[in-house]
């Protein structure tokens, strides 16, 4: 069983305080994964230094991303009980190598490695990454290099699979770093296979890059679907509605919709979602559409993290549990 929550706050000790009773108030469920979406660097230190937190309590992500609305500080908590797999997070990673293209092929390299020393592999166990890159519309395409020579170099071609993924703006707590991944892989009996959603989606090669729309995992009689970055995108890698964010909020929810009834799924079955925006003065139309349609039966934040292409003005991740 597993529990989503996203809490956000004005201060890291605010922060801090809400994680604690949330977690405390579910003794029975271990903690996963925390993701730290901070507003600035600085935050990163106030939250080491407070005498509630505790780091060592799971695999900890930090990635900085301005939160958009009344608080500056969020927190993505994942909860797990009587889990049948191995939840294997690696977050944080980075390289000190010159130029994104070479950072994400190191990055790769060495999770590649560490998953070897498991016995595991990313084509088989990596169930989704996450790609947070500084100055996205300059340094995207090096990534996308990097990424698609590991893949190849594993046997990851259009013709077998890629992975469910993120790739969007985001500053690394590492300081004079690119590109930071996070990642996940699972260590057990566990199933997947991938969403496509042709009517919606072309094969994400057919423009260049490498990943997957979403994947359903299988264990323990759970399907989990994880929804990769999602825009307002046709069938044929266009952008749908040019410079107009409400517009491509509604396409970005039909296509997310689309992924979902593909694995059997609805808007009720969603646990938590992220929403980047690449201008800030559109927080308010899209909270509201938010506000609207999912009120508050879905945790989610929104930030400020500009899309891989400067005319997606919105985009969208979430995880679902049926």
């Amino acid at each position: 069983m597993e529990i989503h929550q996203i809490l956000s706050a004005s201060d890291a000790a605010s922060l801090v305080e809400k994680e604690k009773a949330f977690v405390d108030s579910h003794p029975d469920y271990t903690v996963s994964m925390r993701r730290y979406i901070l507003s600035a660097r600085s935050q990163k230190d106030e939250l080491l230094c407070n005498s509630s937190f505790n780091e060592g309590l799971s695999a900890v992500s930090f990635v900085i991303q301005p939160i958009l609305g009344r608080d500056s500080i969020a927190v993505w908590i994942y909860l797990v009980k009587d889990c049948a797999v191995e939840f294997l997070w690696s977050t944080n990673l980075c390289s000190h190598a010159p130029g994104s293209e070479n950072q994400t092929r190191e990055i790769l390299q060495a999770y590649e490695n560490d998953l070897a020393e498991k016995n595991l592999t990313i084509s088989d166990n990596c169930v989704r990454t996450w790609f947070f890159v500084d100055d996205i519309d300059r340094n995207y395409s090096g990534v996308v290099v990097g990424r698609r020579e590991n893949f190849e170099e594993q046997g990851m071609t259009k013709d077998t699979h890629y992975l469910a993924s993120t790739g969007i703006c985001g500053g690394a707590v590492v300081q004079d770093t690119i590109v930071q991944m996070d990642a996940l892989a699972i260590k057990g009996e566990f199933s997947q296979h991938y969403l496509y959603a042709p009517a919606n989606f072309n094969p994400t090669h057919e423009y260049g890059v490498t990943f997957e729309r979403g994947v359903v995992v299988k264990f323990g009689g759970e399907s989990h679907i994880l929804i990769s970055g999602t825009a307002s995108i046709n069938n044929k890698g266009e952008i749908v509605h040019p410079g107009d964010t409400s517009a491509q909020t509604l396409r970005m929810w039909d296509n997310v919709e689309a992924l979902l009834h593909e694995a059997s799924s609805s808007w009720k079955d969603v646990r938590m979602m992220i929403v980047y925006l690449r201008n800030a003065e559109d927080h308010d139309v899209v909270s509201a559409l938010f506000s609207e349609r999912f009120g508050s039966d879905i945790p989610y934040v929104i930030t400020l993290a500009p899309v891989c292409r400067p005319g997606w003005l919105i985009e969208m991740e979430c995880i679902a549990i049926r």
